[in-house]
């Protein structure tokens, strides 16, 4: 396993924009602070309603810039088809054994679009699996793998709210954040495009969008005393603890 692949957090995403709309900020803070993330999509998003396959990866690869991502892949699985049938968990069980992360994050269990439920529980799954070794895997130069499992699971929340166990303060990257987003030009309400007034509107393509984005952030963030903060579930805690104090060290800032 080469050294240069291996990633420090790994995102894992039914859709490609998943991930910029709901940890963006948490992703693009990692980066700051010198961690290798990465981010793998499931789909190519080819039943979204606006744009085609094609321009959502030309979107994909102008955000993963601006998130500063060391590694972006696309699995490129049927959109509106994520099963977890045998030969797409080998597809994430490769991806995971190829970037070996120490964190993994994955959609959440519950949400209103089912491919995000669905590829959390594909997500979950490959994670265990990937761990074992009596299932054999070839990196693309047939090379066999090595089992890898990601040392802690976490869920991003997207449009159904669930109860965090920890919240990100994003704020000193938000606007970085906010352009990751709008890099998908073709997915969000563009007043000024000349062919606005064409586009059909979608859950996402309003302009009330962006401002719920926004204050669900504030929301979370003035949970834990920051303008901005992005929400998240640790799949199977609670976890253990053996230090509280070096957990605990930063003081919470109260106001």
């Amino acid at each position: 396993m080469p050294e240069s692949l291996s990633l420090d957090v790994l995102a894992l995403a039914a859709h490609p924009d998943d991930v910029e709309l709901c940890a963006g900020g948490t992703m693009c803070l990692l980066a700051r602070q010198g961690y290798r993330t990465g981010i793998v999509d499931f789909t190519r998003g080819d039943l979204g309603t606006r744009g085609t396959p094609e321009q959502r990866m030309e979107e994909a690869a102008a955000a993963s810039r601006i998130l500063g991502l060391a590694a972006r892949e696309n699995l490129g699985m049927p959109d509106g088809h994520i099963t977890g049938a045998p030969d797409q968990r080998l597809a994430v069980i490769r991806a995971l054994r190829k970037y070996r992360p120490h964190i993994l994050l994955i959609n959440p269990p519950e949400c209103r679009h089912p491919d995000h439920a669905a590829a959390s529980e594909l997500a979950a799954s490959a994670a265990f699996y990937s761990g074992l070794r009596k299932i054999v895997t070839q990196d693309e130069d047939e090379n066999p793998q090595e089992p890898w499992r990601p040392h802690h699971v976490v869920h991003y929340m997207q449009s159904v709210p669930f109860t965090p166990t920890f919240i990100v303060d994003v704020s000193d990257v938000w606007d970085q954040r906010m352009a990751a987003m709008r890099a998908y030009r073709t997915q969000f309400h563009d007043p000024g495009a000349e062919q606005d007034a064409n586009l059909p509107a979608t859950f996402i393509a309003n302009p009330e969008f962006t401002r719920w984005i926004e204050a669900q952030a504030r929301w979370y963030g003035y949970k834990i005393g920051a303008t901005y903060g992005e929400p998240f579930l640790y799949r199977h805690g609670p976890f253990g603890v053996d230090d509280m104090v070096a957990l605990l060290k930063k003081e919470k800032p109260f106001r």
